[in-house]
């Protein structure tokens, strides 16, 4: 993309953005997940498509960390289809910290056998394509799958978000320390417990969690996806 368009990107509304990165990017996976429109802001939450990721890394920076796993399953309006839950590793690039592997439980001899980054993010961004992305504290997603689209295809990621933590956040702005993890806000909606730091698990509570909060906040009635949607 020319300088000039690159850095009047970010400046244009969603549908706008798209577009223009889909005339300027070559042939690629993330160019055809940008040819897909994402349902409009309008539509009733219980008619859109979602995608709920969780990703295992080996720190918080994008720009220094990698990616271990993902995990994410799609849901059609309010119902999860288990039969598309993926659990992919892939393989770092350099060797883990002692750190990280207590935490995500992932050694040096099972990233080994993961997959090149490349092949796991063109099938993650196959079943994104018109969806919209659900994640318990986003940033941290959408931080590390920007990135690797930058380095894979040369262009952003470019995804409607949905954020479980920020829809609690919203809800109780004054909150005790550690109340808004996912755990907590899956507790509070009488939610089972699942085992924390692995994505596919994860991936599948942060679906569940947002089907309550939806649930919460349409109280049986109309509610448009635009409302549950990050900024």
């Amino acid at each position: 993309m020319p300088p000039l368009l690159r850095l009047l990107s970010p400046l244009l509304p969603g549908a706008a953005r798209r577009r223009l990165w889909h005339a300027h990017l070559p042939a690629s996976p993330l160019r055809d997940c940008l040819a897909v429109p994402p349902p409009a802001r309008r539509t009733d939450w219980r008619q859109a498509p979602y995608l709920a990721l969780d990703l295992e890394t080996t720190g918080g920076d994008p720009a220094r960390d990698d990616i271990l796993s993902f995990g994410w399953v799609c849901l059609e309006g309010e119902e999860i289809r288990l039969a598309t839950a993926r659990h992919r590793l892939v393989r770092p690039r350099r060797a883990l910290n002692e750190a990280s592997v207590t935490v995500h439980r992932i050694t040096d001899d099972r990233a080994a056998q993961g997959e090149p980054l490349e092949a796991v993010l063109r099938d993650f961004l196959a079943d994104l394509a018109g969806r919209v992305l659900i994640a318990h504290y986003s940033p941290t997603e959408t931080g590390f799958v920007n990135a690797a689209c930058q380095a894979c295809y040369g262009g952003p990621l470019l995804t409607p978000v949905i954020d479980t933590l920020a829809l609690a956040r919203a809800e109780q702005p004054m909150h005790l320390p550690g109340s808004l993890r996912l755990g907590a806000l899956r507790a509070r909606h009488h939610l089972p417990r699942y085992p924390l730091h692995h994505a596919l698990s994860d991936a599948l509570a942060a679906a569940e969690l947002f089907l309550a909060q939806a649930q919460a906040l349409s109280r049986g009635g109309p509610l448009s996806l635009g409302r549950l949607l990050l900024d």
